[in-house]
């Protein structure tokens, strides 16, 4: 499915504590849109039924089952930087990505691209 490195699931840790919300885990996703045709996305949710729920370090990520498609394999990772740190999704799936790593094309050629915000 998906994995996180060991500085993904710290920062995530620290991002969850500083909430106090124990209830709360990391949803990966991807849409439509973006300059190549999927974004990712991240957010704080509860799981639902449909979800699947990995757990690694402590840290539960969840991920819908249209996304566990275009995810498979992927691997989260975060980066400190003074300029273009954070996470960041290396996709096995993905055919082509965006220059800021935030929309990628699929291998399968799904997806339509849309102009992004990162200016690409």
């Amino acid at each position: 499915m998906i994995t996180l490195t060991p500085k993904a699931a710290l920062k995530v840790k620290d991002l969850l504590a500083q909430k106090n919300r124990d209830d709360l885990a990391l949803r990966i996703y991807v849409s439509a849109g973006g300059c190549r045709g999927f974004s990712y996305g991240m957010a704080w949710d509860a799981p639902t039924e449909e979800d699947a729920v990995v757990e690694q370090e402590g840290v539960r990520v969840l991920v819908d089952p249209m996304s566990a498609t275009y995810l498979d394999g992927a691997e989260v990772d975060f980066a400190e930087a003074l300029m273009g740190g954070g996470f960041t999704i290396t996709n096995p799936n993905a055919a082509s990505t965006c220059g800021c790593g935030q929309s990628f094309q699929s291998k399968d050629g799904s997806g339509a691209a849309h102009a992004c915000s990162c200016g690409h």
